[in-house]
């Protein structure tokens, strides 16, 4: 069965906000992070998604994949510059990081026909 990554996404939000309200310290020194982080700056918002799903896929992290695909199409990425991200990644990772950059393409194509 394959993966949606519309699930992961509204699932890792709900997880998400289940585990802010057990540990509101983590999650929002967390998220604190995450926002100092994915600013525009010298390098884009959009270059930093791109970035993260690079990262994401070579960490085998399925949340990590649905949530910057998605960032990184809402910073204005292209599929074409999504793949390329892919090639990297599985350039960097090797043959497990195939089975995830085949799998991030899948996110790509299904979270682009929003």
């Amino acid at each position: 069965m394959a993966k949606s990554y519309k699930q992961i996404n509204q699932e890792q939000r709900q997880f998400g906000s289940a585990y802010r309200k057990e540990s509101p310290a983590t999650m929002n020194a967390f998220l604190a992070l995450h926002k100092a982080a994915m600013v525009d700056g010298a390098v884009s918002i959009k270059h930093k998604e791109l970035i993260a799903t690079g990262i994401a896929i070579a960490a085998r992290c399925d949340g990590c994949i649905g949530s910057h695909v998605a960032a990184a199409l809402k910073a204005g990425a292209t599929k074409q510059e999504l793949v390329e991200t892919i090639d990297v990644a599985v350039l960097m990772g090797g043959g497990p990081a195939v089975i995830y950059g085949t799998q991030a393409l899948a996110a790509v194509e299904e979270l682009s026909a929003e």
